[in-house]
């Protein structure tokens, strides 16, 4: 293992379209939500150990997750859990990551990933991993992964690249990225899918301390002087006072806005490996088996009659009985069911948002 490779997984999120198996207090991130033994997070962590070592792994999460974290990866060394008092998006979280790893490594190549993503063609992705970090140590650069495209969705930001390939990298298909943009509306999305410029940004990205750190001092220097403040902090007992300051002054903001739609030497690693964000019941069902009547089911209890095309997601020691019911979600999870149209799932936020205007958090 190159010990100059470094990983920084971003483990914050409480995946509230996967409602309400996914609760702000146990997020999606921790949940075999697979049904295959293993969390989404625990299966992140895996695929890097395969050439990063456990030390040279970050975790930065919400401060209220320490536990789990912990408990669901033991390999991974406690000083490496990085606690977030509060949410300020991606930005924030990748910048205090940095100026931990600085402390260690200051010619760190760092591959940064969502903890919640599925991956299906894992070999194909540590291959892509590979061939990132040793570009991002070669040149002044900050790549992307960018997923080749098969359906015009609207679901996900895209990157469009110019269509010459890299000098000397043209062996792995890298290309200069163009534009980024955030998610389309349909028609839209089709003259992306149709003019073959585009790809789906899959949040996964690589560079050397280096050059990320060049980026923030360049384009977010405001992010960037606040977790400068902490240099001799980090790692001491003075730590997570300072952060909790940092985090009370720190804007909220993505790394896509702070650095990445910015800069002018952004690429693009075009890759086919069976991704999916599972940023939705939808997405999940699309990746389960399903029975001859196009069922997806969890749940050891589960009976169906001229039932079809239905996601359903019940604990093991619940007995469920549907009739007549097609193209469903049906979710039970700690005593709240959710019955929703797979077609109008996109309002699981809206259905949240109202639980929580009339009951608070309980629920939530």
């Amino acid at each position: 293992m190159n010990k100059k490779y470094y990983a920084i997984i971003m483990a914050g999120g409480i995946g509230s379209r996967f409602w309400p198996l996914s609760r702000a207090k146990y997020p999606k991130q921790f949940i075999d939500i697979l049904g295959i033994g293993k969390t989404l997070l625990q299966q992140t962590c895996d695929r890097f150990r395969e050439i990063i070592p456990a030390e040279n792994i970050y975790i930065v999460s919400n401060a209220e997750y320490r536990e789990i974290i912990m408990e669901q990866l033991p390999s991974i060394p406690e000083e490496n859990i990085l606690l977030e008092p509060s949410r300020r998006n991606t930005a924030p979280c990748i910048d205090y990551a940095n100026f931990r790893i600085l402390e260690r490594e200051p010619e760190a190549l760092i591959i940064v990933a969502p903890s919640d993503h599925l991956i299906l063609k894992e070999d194909v992705f540590i291959d892509h991993v590979k061939m990132g970090l040793e570009f991002v140590g070669e040149k002044e650069a900050l790549l992307t992964l960018g997923i080749q495209p098969s359906r015009p969705e609207t679901g996900y930001g895209y990157i469009q690249a110019i269509q010459k390939e890299v000098k000397g990298y043209e062996k792995i298909g890298l290309k200069r990225v163009k534009t980024f943009t955030e998610k389309p509306d349909l028609e839209m999305a089709k003259i992306f899918f149709e003019s073959g410029e585009f790809y789906w940004n899959a949040g996964i990205f690589f560079w050397s301390l280096s050059s990320i750190m060049k980026a923030f001092r360049m384009h977010e220097p405001e992010v960037h002087a606040l977790f400068e403040k902490g240099i001799g902090k980090y790692g001491t007992n003075e730590e997570a006072s300072f952060i909790e300051e940092t985090y009370a002054r720190c804007k909220n903001i993505s790394i896509d806005y702070a650095i990445m739609e910015k800069a002018d030497n952004v690429y693009v690693l075009s890759s086919d490996i069976g991704w999916s964000d599972l940023g939705t019941w939808g997405s999940l069902y699309d990746h389960m088996e399903h029975d001859s009547h196009g069922n997806a089911v969890t749940g050891k209890h589960v009976f169906l009659y001229n039932s079809s095309g239905n996601m359903i997601n019940v604990p093991d020691n619940k007995l469920v009985l549907l009739q007549g019911l097609e193209d469903h979600i049906v979710v039970e999870s700690d005593n709240i069911l959710l019955v929703c149209k797979k077609e109008e799932e996109q309002r699981i936020k809206e259905f949240v948002n109202d639980i929580r205007s009339e009951h608070g958090d309980r629920f939530i």
